[in-house]
């Protein structure tokens, strides 16, 4: 299978780490994530890793505690999913680095841009915590910016439903999947495919969006050889 993008910044929610178990971690569910990612790899993707912490901890829903210190918090539970995930590639025989927004030497490198792809160059796969290492700000917003800098062909966006709906197709049945959007539209029509930041933050710099469901991960290895797939943002 030939590739339509070569270099892709996965982002991936913390819930979908979590499994039947519906918190936490639940490595099986983790090795069947990793799986397709080391198909991606094989067939010649450089692929870089953003993880969520909304399996562990919501700094948004954490009541009266300082949203500064409560963000720091959900920082740390990205960088538990950051190491889960990394284990359950080099399980698979991948070599993999862990890049952190907050300094953290003893079990992760520190976030460098030009380390980082020289990893990627190198057919390493970089998984990236504690989004972009400031407060207030989601890991969409993490994602969006890491992919600019390592200049990623495409963010692909793995989550519980399988692309982006005018209502929530959960309570409403009748909801209408797009299968194409512009930014514009997300802005707008305030979508909730991602956070305002992000969508603002990729529309400026023309980098592509796929959402797409992660319930089936072998959806990651048709979203980068191009099949059709979830919701393409652009």
């Amino acid at each position: 299978m030939a590739l339509k993008y070569k270099r892709i910044l996965l982002k991936l929610s913390g819930e979908s780490l979590a499994g039947d178990i519906g918190h936490g971690i639940d490595f099986d569910t983790v090795l069947k994530i990793c799986e397709p990612v080391k198909k991606c790899v094989d067939m010649g993707a450089e692929v870089a890793i953003v993880v969520g912490g909304g399996n562990f901890w919501r700094g948004r829903s954490s009541g009266k505690m300082d949203r500064t210190r409560a963000d720091h918090m959900g920082m740390l539970a990205t960088v538990i999913n950051a190491l889960g995930v990394a284990d359950g590639l080099e399980q698979l025989g991948l070599d993999v680095r862990v890049q952190t927004a907050i300094a953290m030497q003893e079990v992760a490198e520190p976030y460098i841009r030009n380390r980082a792809v020289r990893h990627l160059e190198k057919g390493r796969v970089v998984v990236f915590g504690c989004g972009t290492g400031n407060p207030f700000f989601s890991t969409d917003t993490g994602a969006a910016l890491r992919a600019a800098e390592i200049e990623a062909d495409v963010i692909l966006k793995a989550t519980m439903v399988d692309g982006v709906y005018d209502s929530d197709p959960k309570s409403n049945p009748d909801a209408v999947k797009f299968d194409k959007l512009t930014y514009s539209d997300v802005l707008n029509k305030n979508l909730g495919v991602m956070d305002m930041t992000a969508a603002s933050f990729c529309r400026d710099r023309n980098i592509p969006f796929l959402v797409f469901s992660i319930e089936d991960p072998e959806n990651i290895v048709r979203a980068v050889t191009g099949e059709k797939v979830g919701t393409l943002v652009e």
